[in-house]
């Protein structure tokens, strides 16, 4: 793409960091965006969205439906960005259901059909009624509507796989982010910069709820989601417990970009280890 004298290439892998630093250096003259990189150079820049504020809001709706207590997770690789994402999510579930638990498994894969499902059936065998996940397919969704409980997806609006169990999804809103960008580039004034949005700017949200949502419910994440795009909310403020019951996030502190982007600690409602 460079060579053939592209204005603008978006690598949208963490896997093509190298790459990109690589071939940026020997074509100035293009302009490289990164997902979910953290390196930048004068045509290199990199771009992300604050997935785990919608997350915070899907715990909120898991906690609230739950009746066994019990929510499933069907996790991909333990790294910063998922643990992230699963202490956002259990953060909800502890507001909604102080006694609810988040079983987290992980599949070591961001898409594996055929473990997912082996997974949630397993979690639904352990009673959870709830089945979430950060995975890039459906399979956790339709296994969940087949044995009959509720799911929370991931990425897109799923709802077309499983209409009986999906109660929302966090999703991605990317064409946001590209916007801002090709706009940045046409009009010849785009610098180099790390572009990590959340609800505020558009860049990640929740998918329209399920029909077996109470609209007192729906009400609720609505004016939640409101307070964390007028700032009156934080999802990552403290006082917050790890599993061993250690203060990860004192009273009165919010957790820093640094903090969140090297998470490697486990919520105390969360049963799983974050490095399985």
């Amino acid at each position: 793409m460079a060579r053939n004298k592209y204005d603008l290439v978006f690598a949208t892998s963490f896997g093509y960091g190298d790459e990109i630093n690589k071939v940026g250096s020997r074509y100035p003259k293009t302009i490289f965006m990164h997902c979910s990189g953290h390196l930048q150079s004068k045509n290199v820049g990199s771009y992300f969205g604050r997935m785990y504020e919608a997350r915070y809001l899907t715990g909120l709706v898991a906690g609230a439906m739950t009746k066994t207590k019990i929510i499933g997770y069907v996790a991909a690789h333990p790294i910063p960005e998922v643990i992230r994402g699963i202490n956002a999510f259990a953060i909800g579930v502890l507001e909604s259901n102080p006694e609810a638990k988040i079983y987290v498994r992980w599949t070591r894969s961001w898409h594996d059909a055929a473990k997912e499902k082996v997974i949630t059936n397993e979690l639904v065998d352990s009673d959870a009624d709830i089945i979430a996940m950060h995975q890039d397919s459906p399979a956790s969704q339709i296994e969940a509507q087949k044995r009959g409980v509720y799911s929370i997806g991931y990425n897109q609006n799923m709802s077309s796989f499983a209409p009986k169990a999906h109660l929302t999804a966090p999703v991605w809103q990317w064409d946001v982010i590209y916007k801002y960008v090709v706009e940045k580039v046409l009009a010849d004034n785009w610098k180099s910069e790390n572009i990590w949005w959340g609800l505020k700017q558009g860049a990640v949200d929740i998918a329209p709820f399920g029909p077996m949502v109470p609209d007192q419910l729906r009400k609720k994440i609505l004016r939640r989601k409101q307070d964390i795009i007028s700032g009156n909310f934080s999802v990552f403020n403290g006082p917050k417990k790890d599993q061993a019951g250690n203060i990860q996030i004192p009273k009165g502190k919010r957790s820093t970009d640094e903090d969140l982007l090297s998470m490697d600690w486990l919520l105390e409602n969360v049963v799983s280890s974050p490095s399985p």
